[in-house]
Order: C-alpha cells, then sequence, then structure tokens
C-alpha cells in the first residue's frame, strides 16, 4: 500500500511551527535546519552534547559528538539566523545508547548504536524536552520522508532518493514521535553533491565538512579494542562444526556473524575455502566458524517490535531491510504472542542476533524489531 497525501507534511505546515533542529555540527543537519527556517517556521537549534568528556570522542571529522562539531553547529545557526544551545544529554547517551551497546556484544548480539540513538536520544529524550518547553517538532538531517494521510495519521517513507534513504534507522519510530518529527531533506531528490553546494550558497563553512561514518562514541574507530577495555581480554575457543577447536581468541565479543577477516584460525579448511564466523556463544566463550553457504538463514523471529502507525494483523508479504545500508528482500511476516516471524523468500546472509530488521511495504516504513534467533537452510553437523 502507497499513500499519498493532500494535506501539508509538518514541513509545509499552513502555520509556522516552533521547531527545534538537531544540529550534530555536519552539513546535512544545517541545510535542514537552514530550510525548516526559510520555510517560515520559529526554529531553535540545538546540540546535543552526548559525552561528559567530549575529548574522549573523535575529534575533526570523524565523529558528530565533538567539541568541534559544536562550534560548528553554533556558527552554522549563527548563520541562518536562529538561536543556539547546547544540551547535555550525556548520562542519557551513556545509559541507553553505549551500555546498551557493551551489553549486547557481551551477550553475543550484534546491536546498531545509531538506531538506538534515535529511538532513546532524539526522538524520545530530545523530543519530550522539546514539547515540554512548547515546540511542535523536532527537525534532524535525516533522509526519510514523513507522509500525512487524509485522515490525520502519518507514515514513515523512503527518502526520495534511495542512495541516501536513512529510513532503517527511523525505523523505531512510532506514530506520536512520526507526528512532531521533520525532515526536511527527505523529498529532495538531490546528490550530497547538491546539498554541499547548497550549504556554500547558504555561507555555511560545514559544506565541505566529511561526513561522519563510524560509530561516533569509539574514539579510534577500534571496536574490539573499546569493548575489551570494558568487558576485559576472556580467551576461549575457535571451533568449526564438528566442534573441533581450530583457534583461539582473546573474546568473544570480538566477531560478528558473517565475518571472514580477522579470525586468525591456524590451518586451512579442508576444502580450501573461506572461512566465516556462524555463532557466538557468550555462555562457553565459544566462536564457531564454517563455510558461506552454512550463513544461510531462511527465517527469524525478533523481538521488541515497534510500529510506525498501527500495528499489522495477521500474515503479510513485505519486503525488508537487515543493516543501514544494505538492500530489500523480499518477505512474509505475522506477529504471534509479542514475536515478529519473518520468513525469507530467498535465503539470505550476514543475519545476526542483535540487528534490526525494519519492514517495508512499498516505500511505506511498517516497522522494526530487534531479531533473536535465526533459522540455517542446513542443519549443522
Amino acid at each position: 500500500m502507497t499513500q499519498t497525501s493532500t494535506q501539508p507534511s509538518p514541513m509545509t505546515s499552513p502555520r509556522p511551527l516552533r521547531v527545534l533542529a538537531a544540529m550534530s555540527g555536519g552539513v546535512d543537519s544545517a541545510v535542514a535546519a537552514a530550510r525548516a527556517a526559510e520555510a517560515g517556521h520559529d526554529v531553535t537549534g540545538v546540540h546535543l552534547a552526548l559525552s561528559a568528556n567530549p575529548q574522549s570522542f573523535r575529534t575533526g571529522a570523524r565523529g558528530c559528538c565533538t567539541i568541534e562539531d559544536s562550534r560548528d553547529a553554533r556558527r552554522a545557526a549563527d548563520v541562518i539566523g536562529i538561536p543556539f544551545y547546547v544540551w547535555d544529554l550525556a548520562e542519557r547517551f551513556r545509559e541507553d545508547v553505549v551500555e546498551d551497546f557493551i551489553a549486547e556484544y557481551e551477550a553475543g548480539r550484534t546491536p546498531n548504536p545509531c538506531l538506538r540513538c534515535n529511538e532513546k536520544i532524539k526522538f524520545a529524550a530530545l523530543l519530550d524536552k522539546a514539547l515540554a518547553l512548547g515546540f511542535d517538532a523536532v527537525c534532524t538531517g535525516h533522509y526519510a520522508t514523513v507522509v500525512l494521510n487524509e485522515d490525520g495519521t502519518r507514515e514513515l517513507h523512503r527518502a526520495s532518493d534511495m542512495a541516501k534513504d536513512q529510513s532503517y534507522v527511523l525505523g523505531v519510530l512510532d506514530e506520536r514521535q512520526l507526528a512532531h518529527a521533520m525532515f526536511p531533506l527527505g523529498d529532495t531528490l538531490t546528490t550530497k553533491d547538491e546539498i554541499r553546494a547548497e550549504a556554500e550558497r547558504r555561507g555555511l563553512a560545514v559544506a565541505k565538512k566529511p561526513d561522519s561514518h563510524d560509530i561516533c562514541f569509539i574514539a579510534d574507530g577500534d571496536t574490539q579494542g573499546f569493548l575489551a577495555d570494558r568487558l576485559g581480554k576472556a580467551e576461549g575457543d575457535i571451533v568449526d562444526e564438528s566442534g573441533a577447536k581450530i583457534g583461539s581468541h582473546e573474546g568473544a565479543f570480538g566477531f560478528t556473524i558473517g565475518q571472514r577477516k580477522g579470525l586468525r584460525i591456524g590451518h586451512p579448511a579442508a576444502d580450501g575455502k573461506p572461512r566465516y564466523v556462524l555463532d557466538i556463544s557468550p555462555v562457553n566463550n565459544t566462536v564457531t566458524v564454517g563455510p558461506v553457504e552454512a550463513l544461510d538463514v531462511t527465517a527469524l523471529g525478533a523481538i521488541k517490535p515497534r510500529w510506525c502507525g498501527t500495528a499489522p494483523v495477521g500474515p503479510g508479504t513485505y519486503t525488508a531491510q537487515l543493516r543501514a545500508h544494505g538492500g530489500e528482500t523480499e518477505v512474509t511476516a505475522e506477529l504471534v504472542d509479542g514475536v515478529l516471524n519473518v520468513t525469507f523468500a530467498e535465503p539470505v546472509r550476514g543475519v545476526a542476533p542483535g540487528q534490526a530488521i525494519v519492514l517495508y511495504d512499498g516505500t511505506r516504513v511498517v516497522g522494526s524489531a530487534t531479531i533473536a534467533t535465526t533459522e540455517r537452510a542446513a542443519a549443522r553437523v
């Protein structure tokens, strides 16, 4: 089902809205804030201080939570001509994102901290504070679109440009949050170079600032080292599908399902083919590896579903996305006793517990859930 709306989205509201623009210090959020102000809304910029010690986060262009980023956001707000504040959400971020990230890896799962940040920080803690202060909407530089239907309900849709679409990491937003979300970049068919050119035309110094891609709270990009510092090294076995030991590791948390590189296995497989991580068991600190075809997943069970609108009833056919920059795959899905049971039309690989699965109906985001269990195409030996 693909619905279009004859009513205005928050971006084109017939009346000026009080808008809180989350400004990371990057080009996307700066242009989004500028567009919202240009549309006639009463915009206030805010930068989220997410670390009690900003120097511990990345410096320069690699992150989005540094002192430099705060200064870049403030300069952008000055150019746009809007008020600007820095809000300290470091404690909430530490509890809801960083500690969750560590706990998930410790449990042998693979979390998505950006998705968790959108759920718990930008559209929970930040939005709640904004509403309490009388703001109507929170504006971000995400590439996605909110559609307002004739019956007053809202839907989240993919961005006009699939190459920039970020609806996957927004799949945790419910209808109440969508009612107060503004994504000025989502319905614009422009390249990133054109966004940068627009920023330059507007006099925004962040026009040439590189994008951040990695996890903002891991200063050097070394996820394994970050986890080892907090969880401690714990030697364990790397085994094949038969359970035979073929190597060792310093912590099962340093591996993800589908990983090929960095296994440090002492001898090649009998067939000479590369091996991949098939399973991570924190209980006995064991990592199981095997051939790539053993990664084929035909079905999964996902928990903690969140719906971008009314929850679907009964089985349905959808497309699903399993990672932020992944493609779509056809599935059938049904919610049974709080568990989203998903069956793939064709086997998929690299599916790990802890990841989010986001369901789509055309361009519409139906909702998301956290993968808890998977079923493999072939039973293990």
